[in-house]
């Protein structure tokens, strides 16, 4: 993609996790999630600090160091859906600065572009406004040009991150699953059926 489509994913991605977000009833946020470690409140918490950190990394040249535990913990406050929009905001106007995408991040595994960032970012909230779609019982079809674009970012590493053990085993999908449904089985998640 070229930074143009980069940004535009990232931003359509972020707007429809946000959605989501702001779908969650006051009932919901201690409810399980696909992510089996994490409830409603966790997983939007997670996606919140992602986004935080986002102009330390992009615009101030921080690293992992110098952010330190300021995003440990939580991050959501009394109004979850108003931290959340703050920090995909703030996260997308670092990442449309100019010649943001072509910088340098410091990032866990050590530096590496800022365009690749944005599209790992933009692949993370795409899977996670599946799982949030799932918790709070949402629709889970997700526009195809998103999933196409998580499927072509996340399919080369994929098999890093279940070696990681951070994430479930990949699971088959089915025949002539669609691109929403091959993501998600490379990431251990099984849309076909309601159990997790």
């Amino acid at each position: 993609m070229d930074n143009d489509e980069i940004l535009r994913t990232h931003g359509e991605a972020l707007a429809l996790f946000g959605t989501r977000v702001h779908a969650v009833r006051d009932d919901q946020w201690d409810g399980p999630t696909p992510c089996t470690e994490w409830s409603v409140r966790d997983l939007v918490n997670h996606l919140t600090a992602e986004q935080l950190w986002v102009p330390r990394l992009v615009r101030d040249g921080a690293t992992i160091a110098d952010v330190g535990t300021e995003y440990d913990g939580d991050v959501l406050g009394e109004d979850p859906a108003a931290a959340w929009d703050r920090a995909a905001v703030a996260a997308v106007a670092a990442l449309s600065e100019r010649g943001a995408l072509n910088r340098t991040v410091q990032l866990s595994y050590g530096s590496g572009p800022a365009d690749a960032y944005c599209t790992q970012m933009m692949a993370d909230a795409v899977v996670h406004a599946w799982d949030l779609s799932r918790a709070i019982g949402a629709d889970e079809r997700l526009p195809g040009p998103l999933a196409r674009a998580a499927l072509r970012e996340v399919e080369p590493y994929a098999s890093g991150l279940n070696a990681s053990g951070l994430f479930a085993a990949a699971v088959e999908p089915p025949a002539g699953a669609d691109e929403l449904t091959r993501l998600l089985c490379l990431l251990g998640r099984r849309p076909w059926t309601t159990e997790e």
